[in-house]
């Protein structure tokens, strides 16, 4: 993977932004750079593959640990929250890595064309080593930066071979899900779009579940199956976690960013706020800017 090491770490390096992320011309494909060990990020996160070709990370999802490191894949199959840190960085050796957002609608065209394969249950999010034709694939994608005029010509063709090592090799089994006609992953995700899009407004569950085309009671049991949330309990980590940002890029003061996001009562949003990011806004939000600092 030297190759696409090297690839990665020029345009992470001219494109990172201050949080070390870098966007790229391919929607859904971006690269991670840091050069210090990161305090902890709270995110809910969409279906997604994280090449690691420098560095070391562990992800957190409930009371799973996952750690993982330099030719190591993350893949995580839901929306679901997770709590994440870089492990391992350094100047002289950047954390280094590739995301990719997987396109359910580019899953599900290549299943009908690939052999029928297995489906693979459980936690939605999984670390396995990754495989050469996946690194090639991705490094035919970063070098297509260098000839921006081929990038909208070619880039459909490269992210659908990127997916396609990616359902033929280790992690294909639980990919497969995502994608799977009428599936509870797939119904799911309708509601979690709803979720995501209106955060901040009042939803009521019944509008959800019809959305995902089940019964009130039966969304809510395969909603937690597949998020490890409620709906409720998924909206305010999405309600939380926006107000974090605003505080901490925008520097929104905690009254404010709770009535943004939704909330109607600062103290209710305080209290949250403590359960989850372990300190009141103020506090958290001086914290985090005195790490960045250092």
């Amino acid at each position: 993977m030297t190759d696409l090491l090297e690839t990665l770490r020029r345009h992470a390096e001219a494109h990172a932004d201050a949080a070390g992320m870098a966007p790229t011309p391919i929607p859904g494909l971006s690269t991670v750079r840091a050069t210090a060990p990161s305090d902890l990020v709270h995110a809910v996160s969409r279906p997604l593959v994280c090449l690691v070709v420098q560095g070391s990370k562990r992800v957190t999802m409930g009371r799973q640990d996952f750690d993982f490191s330099a030719g190591d894949s993350l893949l995580i199959t839901a929306d679901v929250p997770t709590v994440s840190q870089i492990t391992k960085a350094s100047r002289a050796a950047p954390y280094l890595s590739l995301v990719l957002e997987l396109d359910p609608g580019v899953i599900a065209d290549l299943i009908a064309e690939m052999m029928p394969g297995p489906t693979a249950r459980g936690a939605p999010v999984r670390v396995d080593q990754t495989e050469a034709e996946v690194a090639e694939a991705a490094l035919r994608l970063m070098r297509l930066f260098d000839r921006p005029s081929a990038v909208p010509i070619l880039q459909c063709a490269l992210v659908r071979e990127m997916h396609y090592w990616l359902l033929a090799g280790r992690h294909g089994p639980a990919i497969r899900n995502i994608a799977w006609p009428g599936g509870q992953a797939q119904r799911v995700a309708r509601a979690v779009a709803i979720l995501r899009a209106e955060y901040a407004k009042p939803l009521r569950v019944e509008r959800l579940a019809a959305e995902a085309g089940m019964s009130a009671s039966t969304f809510h049991q395969h909603f937690r199956a597949v998020t490890s949330l409620s709906p409720l309990q998924f909206q305010k980590h999405l309600r939380l976690i926006e107000a974090r940002r605003l505080m901490l890029s925008e520097g929104a003061q905690a009254a404010s960013a709770a009535f943004s996001v939704g909330y109607e009562s600062v103290s209710q949003f305080t209290r949250e706020y403590h359960r989850m990011f372990g300190a009141p806004p103020a506090r958290s939000t001086k914290a985090s800017r005195a790490r960045a600092a250092a």
